[in-house]
């Protein structure tokens, strides 16, 4: 039996034993610490992902147990949950957004219409095919859209990145480049996604695969010509 208990209802005694009088750390850590236990996420949604996003702060799961405070102004905030399909249209607002939050700063791409166009990626002419062509992303949560749960899983890994940042090496972590910026003129190109897919020639005719030869060519031009029908 030992003679000390290991959580006593007394208050603690002050002792000769160092390791329980003296607290070591590293500037790097108590900053570290500091930081992911405040972070202040944006009040940001733009499509169906902000509805988890809402429920991640109900109290079945209480996202402020974390200390996460949602800010109504970036400029209060350090954290950007991009919670929703972003636009060609909404992209300059995103930029402006994020630039106007303080260092240092964090970006949480949630949902699969947020990481790579989701369900739009395909067809629609307006999508953007990935939040981080705008803007550098920390973590990504994939789904559609992803459940509370999966919320905090993808806010405790930004937490131990967080846990493990120098401040040397803050420096060397900035962006470089970035596709799209405030001040930058867009050029205007033609757009890829012109809807008229279903009017191209493979569409309209047999693929040669399928019908091996000459033969095909043949009939779809006689019936070009009405000479079909004439025999």
């Amino acid at each position: 039996m030992t003679e000390s208990v290991i959580n006593p209802i007394e208050a603690p005694q002050v002792t000769q034993q160092l390791s329980e009088n003296i607290i070591l750390t590293t500037v790097d850590d108590l900053y570290n610490w500091a930081k992911m236990s405040s972070l202040y996420p944006l009040m940001f949604g733009t499509a169906c992902c902000f509805m988890e996003f809402m429920a991640a702060y109900a109290s079945r799961f209480d996202l402020e147990r974390y200390g996460m405070i949602p800010r109504a102004t970036p400029r209060q905030a350090d954290l950007l949950i991009t919670a929703g399909t972003i636009t060609m249209k909404y992209a300059p607002n995103l930029v402006r957004l994020y630039e106007q939050m303080p260092e240092p700063k964090y970006v949480i791409a949630m949902g699969a219409c947020t990481i790579t166009g989701g369900m739009f990626s395909m067809d629609s002419p307006s999508a953007v095919r990935g939040v981080d062509k705008l803007i550098p992303v920390d973590v990504y949560i994939p789904g559609c859209p992803p459940r509370p749960e999966a919320v905090i899983d993808g806010i405790i890994k930004l937490r131990k990145k967080i846990a493990n940042q120098s401040l040397q090496e803050v420096s060397q972590l900035q962006q470089t480049h970035r596709y799209y910026t405030t001040p930058h003129q867009m050029k205007v190109v033609s757009p890829v996604h012109d809807g008229q897919y279903l009017l191209s020639q493979t569409r309209q005719t047999p693929s040669p695969e399928l019908m091996p030869g000459k033969t095909w060519e043949i009939g779809w031009a006689e019936q070009e010509t009405g000479e079909g029908k004439s025999k």
